[in-house]
């Protein structure tokens, strides 16, 4: 593991998940306050880690695959929290995590084909998590703020990202359809190998 500025910074996000819980349930505007400061601070350090790895040259193979899931399990930590304290319907959450571990799941099948820029992030998938992190951050909030019912925003914000999250996943699924059809093999499949979880011929 390279212990470089960017690496550092996602392993304090994914320190920072036990944190976020521990104050979520903190009661009142205290807790809703804290949390929200929380996830704000994990989605900057998301920006600044990515930002730094490109401008001083700092990208590594550890970090390329340990700060997606950084991002997931804080987004997918705050989802859960947010359902089980009634402010978020199960039905979005269940349909953005959903979306999450079956894109993933896809991306790594097509990387094993070489063939993983079939799946490339789109501006959909861009304008997705905008609209999420900006939904969830509303949502830890809760309370009004000047008059403005920050909640309903952010639940209406959380329903374009479901939505978002669909369409985004349809459009994936069908620039992969024709390899999906084809019948192609990842390399572990065809080699008969038992890390394919297949017999020889």
């Amino acid at each position: 593991m390279n212990w470089n500025v960017p690496n550092i910074l996602t392993l304090i996000r994914i320190g920072a998940i036990p944190l976020l819980m521990g104050l979520f349930f903190i009661p009142g505007w205290p807790g809703y306050l804290a949390s929200t400061v929380v996830f704000v601070l994990a989605a900057i350090t998301d920006w600044v880690d990515g930002y730094w790895a490109r401008r001083y040259e700092q990208t590594s193979a550890f970090g390329a695959f340990l700060d997606p899931v950084a991002d997931k399990l804080m987004v997918a930590t705050a989802l859960v929290l947010l359902t089980a304290d009634g402010r978020a319907p199960a039905i979005l959450t269940v349909i953005i995590i959903g979306r999450e571990i079956t894109i993933s799941a896809l991306r790594e099948w097509m990387a094993e084909l070489g063939k993983r820029a079939a799946v490339a992030v789109s501006w959909m998938g861009k304008l997705k998590t905008a609209a999420q992190m900006v939904a969830i951050v509303l949502l830890l909030l809760h309370e009004p703020i000047q008059g403005v019912d920050v909640h309903l925003w952010g639940l209406g914000l959380l329903t374009l990202a479901a939505v978002l999250t669909l369409w985004s996943m349809i459009l994936y699924l069908k620039a992969a359809l024709p390899i999906l059809l084809s019948g192609e093999e990842s390399p572990a499949e065809g080699s008969g190998s038992p890390a394919g979880g297949r017999g020889g011929p």
